[in-house]
């Protein structure tokens, strides 16, 4: 049982995750804030002796810049098309910024020093050669298509630098193909993991209801095939404890309403292990139980009415009679009246 408990919220867990995974989306998880981080595409350019140009997304396309975290950068052209993006890599370097204060900074490129500004996170300046080079974030193309640009830069990187012209062609339709691939993947895994896990709960179910069977077995067995000399001792060890005076004080007490303390409750179960020996064991066997559920079986025990018993424990009657069908149910696994829970629980010990 306490397995199962375990299995169950792991295999929640596995799930979800594959879902997540399924959909494009990561657990959350810790992670460094870093400045640069994302796809920049290049906006506009003003030279210093006053020409400006500006650049767009789509036609003949742009610079983009994809940075992971602040020390690297991959740099191609990009074009958007309605179908996809088409891509010429053209760089990979190493990057290092440094905090001059007051917002400014310096962007070493490759070891080359670029003054650097970036507005509200959106906008980013560098001088290079005294050209002004504006860029703007694009988190629409780095969450789609920022690891496929690094990947293809970091491949196409000849060794020696070289550039190798090639272009690329990265189609949104195919990308939705394998996200769908990926998500029926992965609705197949929760599907098999689902079934497995009913099955092995199935399994578990089975063998502990087995199991249940023999010890109810086992129990009517004892009480069948007990001597007539052991049937009669219980009867006289019965007969002397419910005619004590320890019993009748008892009773009094429960007939008066007045709660248990523990030491009372320990008294309680002496005096049963002290006529049924083996009541407790037999019991605790047959499915966890609650303290409650205990209290209320060690009060049947004693032959303490419904009322009585609700009244040491607290509780309405209504709830000690839904105690006792509750307790039939799970362990004989049918829907049972309080009074055959009490006619079961008379019987073992």
């Amino acid at each position: 049982m306490m397995l199962t408990k375990k299995i169950i919220p792991l295999a929640l867990m596995l799930a979800t995750s594959l879902l997540l995974t399924a959909c494009g989306e990561e657990p959350a998880a810790d992670k460094d804030t870093y400045l640069l981080e994302g796809a920049w595409t290049l906006r506009h350019v003003s030279h210093p002796y006053g020409t400006e140009r500006s650049y767009t997304v789509t036609g003949s396309g742009t610079a983009c810049m994809v940075y992971a975290g602040d020390s690297a950068y991959y740099e191609c052209m990009l074009a958007a098309t309605p179908s996809g993006l088409v891509i010429m890599p053209t760089n990979q370097g190493s990057v290092t910024l440094i905090d001059n204060g007051g917002g400014e900074r310096l962007y070493l490129e490759n070891g080359d020093p670029h003054p650097l500004t970036v507005s509200g996170d959106t906008l980013m300046t560098i001088q290079r050669d005294g050209a002004q080079y504006t860029y703007a974030r694009a988190d629409n193309i780095y969450k789609e298509w920022g690891q496929d640009i690094c990947d293809i830069v970091a491949r196409e990187q000849s060794a020696d630098g070289e550039r190798t012209h090639n272009r690329y062609v990265l189609s949104a339709k195919e990308r939705r193909q394998q996200q769908q691939i990926r998500w029926f993947g992965s609705f197949s895994a929760v599907v098999a993991l689902v079934a497995l896990l009913a099955a092995h709960l199935a399994v578990t179910n089975r063998r502990a209801r087995r199991r249940l069977q023999l010890q109810l077995q086992q129990i009517e067995e004892v009480q069948q095939n007990r001597p007539q000399q052991v049937r009669q001792a219980v009867a006289s060890v019965e007969h002397q404890f419910f005619a004590s005076d320890d019993y009748a004080a008892l009773q009094r007490r429960m007939g008066s309403g007045e709660r248990l303390r523990d030491d009372d409750w320990r008294q309680v179960e002496q005096y049963l292990r002290g006529v049924y020996p083996g009541f407790g064991s037999q019991l605790r066997s047959l499915h966890p139980l609650s303290e409650l559920e205990y209290h209320v079986c060690l009060l049947i025990k004693l032959r303490i009415a419904p009322k009585d018993i609700a009244q040491v424990l607290a509780r309405d009657v209504s709830t000690i009679s839904t105690v006792r069908s509750r307790l039939y149910q799970k362990v004989f696994g049918h829907k049972g009246g309080a009074k055959e829970w009490d006619d079961f629980v008379l019987s073992i010990g």
